[in-house]
């Protein structure tokens, strides 16, 4: 979706952020997804106000602490995973789950547990995620 280029990659967050706040503004449908997930985390609403290129040239997660662009891409994945259906099943998952959870943003942060899990096996063995094993991860969760 954005490439890997990790300093075009934060300023597509930064802009789209931007635009979002901006009434009237036309939006793509993933810059309105990106300012969508933006607006569901208030903790990172201040770091999006800085100068981008203080933002854009920061390093995050390298004192232990979080990775805000991570996080927020990890929602994205979720989303696209989720509107596509792919892997097959992970639609009825997510619904199944978003029905005993205090709302759509936790049931996404349950689901994010297991899709990092995969992606972070997947990058330590050199191989492309396993679908099957990210699914079944997925299935495990309890409802709540």
């Amino acid at each position: 979706m954005f490439g890997n280029d990790r300093n075009a990659i934060r300023q597509q967050f930064i802009s789209a952020w931007k635009l979002y706040r901006m009434p009237g503004a036309q939006l793509t449908p993933l810059q309105q997804m990106i300012g969508d997930i933006i607006a569901m985390h208030p903790e990172y609403h201040s770091l999006f106000e800085q100068e981008d290129e203080k933002l854009v040239e920061s390093e995050f997660g390298a004192d232990g602490g979080p990775n805000p662009f991570f996080h927020l891409g990890m929602h994205i994945s979720l989303h696209e995973q989720l509107q596509t259906d792919r892997p097959a099943g992970i639609r009825d998952i997510y619904q199944r789950l978003q029905k005993k959870a205090p709302d759509k943003h936790h049931a996404e942060h349950r689901m994010m547990e297991c899709l990092e899990k995969s992606l972070w096996e997947a990058q330590a063995k050199g191989v492309l995620p396993d679908e099957m094993a990210y699914l079944e991860c997925l299935r495990k969760l309890p409802g709540k």
